[in-house]
């Protein structure tokens, strides 16, 4: 990989990312194919086309803006882009797994890695005790892309002066990521479906290490304070629940063709959202038993049909629900972008970091920063009780 300007990465930062993932996923597979040529066609090579076959590159971006805006320059710029690179392959694993735990066909447009396993051998209809064939295998290649992403990490931060600081911030967020994905799964046979639950998994599950983590990653890497660290980190928590909250939305009404996923998917799956939850909220608030018997039969491990579907997409518009949720998202990510503005950022990156927040949350280009009117009191907040860091003190 050449030696990038600073001044040049902050012009594309996706295609500077891009260029070190690449440099990175080719070492990896050259690996892959000396160990066994099977594995390396089958497995490695399919988790490298993945890493690079789509994403927006977000978690790169908030991490590289946290640096530029924390005084890193020419010198932290290789790491940077290094640790932006061993993200996009947490994210490859995470988003690999997540398909497998939830029996998604489809990801980004195209068949998920499971799918295209148990298409290339014919084993779709052979259960295991994990899925099929496929299921099997993906998890293996999620496993790879994560064991690559610790590699990437641990060569791009080798002999910096904040080498130890990243590497506590890399290893909770890790866990974290894992914690949030199993109450995510816990929350589908529990039948738990509070508000309150819904948005502690979703702060672990992506908040934190789809904005938090990478933000804190970004400045600890240029050596900023610890109070830099933490505003970013409790930026990105408040910012990342409008994203997941965003997602909620846009997964159960959004167009396919740019979601890359079926409507209702979470729906049909029983996943206890936040969405979901609110819902509930507003059918017990009206005394809708119809509505709240709906719900208690998706989020409870009943057989959900396309009818079920349809009628719950009708009720969350109906009672309120989809409304509620999208000023939550508002307030959130306002409240993300004001929590970076009070950083100690240079402004440029902070009002590029509020940008990013509001593009990803779906709001028109400002609205992150404006400020938004407070919730109804029934609409819980980001939970107060959750550490910022798990093991570490306030």
């Amino acid at each position: 990989m050449r030696v990038r300007d600073p001044l040049q990465v902050d012009e594309g930062v996706p295609a500077a990312v891009e260029e070190c993932l690449a440099a990175v996923l080719r070492r990896r597979t050259a690996d892959a194919a000396d160990a066994d040529p099977d594995f390396a066609s089958d497995i490695a090579d399919r988790v490298a086309a993945f890493a690079l076959g789509g994403g927006r590159r977000l978690r790169a971006e908030f991490l590289w803006w946290a640096l530029r805006g924390s005084g890193g320059g020419a010198r932290e710029t290789p790491a940077a882009l290094g640790v932006a690179a061993a993200l996009e392959l947490i994210q490859t694993c995470a988003l690999i797994h997540d398909d497998v735990m939830d029996g998604s066909p489809l990801r980004r447009g195209r068949p998920s890695v499971h799918v295209q396993l148990d298409a290339r051998f014919g084993t779709g209809e052979r259960t295991l005790p994990c899925g099929t064939f496929g299921g099997a295998a993906a998890v293996l290649a999620g496993d790879l892309a994560l064991a690559w992403a610790d590699d990437a990490f641990a060569e791009s931060v080798a002999g910096l002066p904040s080498a130890p600081r990243a590497a506590g911030v890399w290893r909770v967020m890790r866990t974290e990521m894992v914690a949030g994905q199993y109450l995510d799964l816990r929350g589908q046979v529990t039948g738990d479906g509070s508000a309150e639950r819904a948005a502690r998994t979703a702060v672990l599950k992506t908040a934190l290490y789809s904005m938090g983590h990478p933000l804190a990653l970004g400045a600890t890497l240029a050596g900023a304070p610890d109070g830099t660290v933490r505003a970013l980190r409790e930026a990105g928590r408040a910012a990342g629940l409008a994203f997941q909250l965003h997602d909620d939305v846009r997964g159960a009404f959004g167009d396919p063709a740019a979601t890359g996923k079926p409507v209702g998917e979470d729906i049909r799956e029983g996943k206890a959202t936040y969405l979901l939850a609110v819902a509930g909220e507003r059918c017990a608030e009206l005394g809708d038993r119809a509505g709240l018997a709906l719900l208690e039969r998706i989020t409870g491990g009943a057989r959900t049909t396309e009818e079920d579907v349809d009628r719950a997409l009708d009720l969350l518009v109906a009672c309120g629900a989809r409304d509620r949720v999208a000023r939550r998202v508002e307030e959130l990510c306002a409240r993300g972008a004001e929590t970076v503005a009070r950083a100690g950022l240079a402004r440029e990156a902070a009002d590029r970091i509020a940008e990013l927040f509001g593009a990803a949350c779906g709001l028109e280009p400002g609205r992150a920063t404006a400020p938004a009117p407070e919730p109804p009191p029934s609409a819980p907040s980001v939970p107060p009780t959750l550490p910022v860091l798990i093991g570490e003190a306030r």
